[in-house]
C-alpha cells in the first residue's frame, strides 16, 4: 500500500527545474515534480506526494478528501493506543517498556549510560 500526501505548490526552485516547495498542512517541503513535467503545473496547484515525489496532479476537493482520510487513520491509531494503555496488557508491559526507554534514551542523547 502506498500513502499519498496532498500538498499545494507554493514555490518553484530556481536551482533545479524539477524541484518545488509545497505546503503540506502548514509545513513547507521541497519535492521533486519531474514526473509531472507535462502537467503544466502552476503555483497553487495540488499534487499527491509519495516519498518526496509528486505522483499526480489533483484538485482541491481530492486534496481535502485525502487529508481527511489521513486524519481518520491518525485518529484510529490514537484510539488504539489509548485502548492499549487502558488495558491489562499495558499494566503488565509498562514497567518493562519504561525500563527500556530509561536505558535507551541517554544513549540517543549522547550521554554515557555506564
Amino acid at each position: 500500500m502506498c500513502l499519498g500526501i496532498p500538498g499545494q505548490l507554493v514555490e518553484f526552485m530556481d536551482e533545479h527545474e524539477h524541484l518545488a516547495k509545497v505546503d503540506v498542512a502548514g509545513v513547507r517541503r521541497t519535492i521533486n515534480i519531474g514526473l509531472l513535467e507535462d502537467e503544466g503545473l502552476v503555483l497553487g496547484d495540488w499534487v499527491l506526494i509519495h516519498v518526496g515525489f509528486a505522483m499526480s496532479k489533483i484538485d482541491e476537493a481530492e486534496a481535502q478528501m485525502a487529508m481527511e482520510g489521513l486524519q481518520l487513520m491518525g485518529q484510529a491509531y490514537d484510539e488504539e493506543v489509548a485502548a492499549l494503555l487502558a488495558s491489562r496488557i499495558a499494566e503488565v508491559a509498562r514497567p518493562a517498556v519504561d525500563e527500556a526507554v530509561d536505558t535507551a534514551v541517554p544513549a540517543f542523547a549522547g550521554e554515557d549510560t555506564a
